[in-house]
């Protein structure tokens, strides 16, 4: 900080250098003037200058020294208050930039809550007429008919479904209700709600539980198992979907395993990105690279991690490791 207060007080030095140097050359031309005297009034100048910087570094940079310090946000109660007029015009142009900054951030704001709360409405809104598509698909006595339309009408509730959890998990810590959770029914709900898929796909499943509770979240823990079993399903046919519950040293875990395409290795570490789908089927169109992303969103804040083994043209086994009860004290005191 010191150099770059000498830097930028250069002027100043320059000009002194210039006035002892001219001071100097006056005494050692002029045989009137005593040179020593001269020197010696140089050599005070000098004393005197540096003394000079040096206070005034330390008055003036302490106002500086607190800008650069400063962490950038919204907030400037850290800067040290200004002093001179020159530091009170910066103090007043930092304060207007940022009342700038945090007005414009709260219009911005506003208008993502406003347009979180429209696509809320609509998803709503649109449940209803889905609800009456669905009736109307029970009335069709053509069965191959029927099959079909209930797939695309599943398709179009899951994917409402996705863009439902979506706007809500960055709330989604002011919706948790920690509970003990019936493992098997709430595995078993979610089958049942993608059965006619299953029937169309030849899929079927082979289920054992040797753990039936869990403490969690039912919704949230029902939303992550239903993107799983919508990855296995819409990447698997003619083959059986293996759900298993087990005790590991202690820890509750749920494993789906599929026969599907599999995840090439090179993808594994990227498949929980936002947006990411695949580079071996690059072209692919079905998939949207968001359920695997809002799945491990969700886990995270449920204390749920998941572990990913795949191999290509074999299979894909997603196992969710639950927490431990004690862990689960910080959720329950939300």
């Amino acid at each position: 900080m010191f150099r770059k207060y000498l830097v930028e007080r250069k002027s100043w030095i320059l000009i002194f250098s210039c006035l002892q140097l001219l001071l100097l050359l006056i005494g050692y031309m002029d045989s009137t003037l005593h040179f020593s005297s001269i020197l010696y009034i140089v050599f005070l100048s000098c004393i005197i200058f540096v003394l000079f910087i040096i206070i005034r570094y330390h008055r003036e940079i302490a106002f500086y020294k607190s800008i650069d310090e400063w962490q950038p946000g919204i907030e400037i109660t850290n800067i040290k208050e200004a002093e001179t007029p020159l530091e009170k015009i910066v103090d007043q142009v930092l304060k207007l930039q940022t009342e700038s900054y945090r007005q414009e951030i709260n219009h911005y704001l506003i208008d993502v809550e406003q347009e979180k709360d429209e696509l809320l409405t609509w998803i709503h809104e649109v449940k209803t007429p889905l609800t009456t598509i669905q009736l109307m698909i029970d009335r069709i006595e053509n069965q191959v008919l029927k099959s079909q339309l209930m797939i695309e009408w599943l398709r179009i509730h899951l994917l409402l479904d996705q863009q439902l959890h979506l706007k809500r998990i960055p709330f989604m810590k002011n919706d948790l209700f920690v509970e003990k959770v019936d493992l098997e029914s709430l595995v078993f709900n979610e089958i049942k709600a993608l059965q006619s898929w299953c029937f169309e796909k030849g899929l079927g499943f082979d289920v054992s539980f040797k753990v039936t509770e869990v403490l969690s979240d039912a919704k949230w823990l029902g939303f992550i198992i239903r993107q799983l079993l919508t990855n296995a399903i819409k990447y698997s046919e003619n083959a059986d979907i293996e759900i298993h519950s087990f005790i590991s040293d202690g820890i509750t875990q749920l494993r789906i395993h599929d026969a599907g395409r599999g995840i090439d290795a090179k993808d594994l570490s990227r498949i929980f990105d936002k947006g990411f789908t695949s580079t071996t089927n690059h072209k692919d169109g079905v998939s949207t690279g968001m359920g695997l992303y809002l799945t491990k969103k969700v886990a995270t804040e449920l204390n749920i991690h998941i572990d990913v083994e795949s191999k290509l043209n074999e299979g894909t086994t997603f196992t969710l490791i639950f927490a431990k009860k004690n862990e689960f004290l910080k959720l329950t005191s939300m």
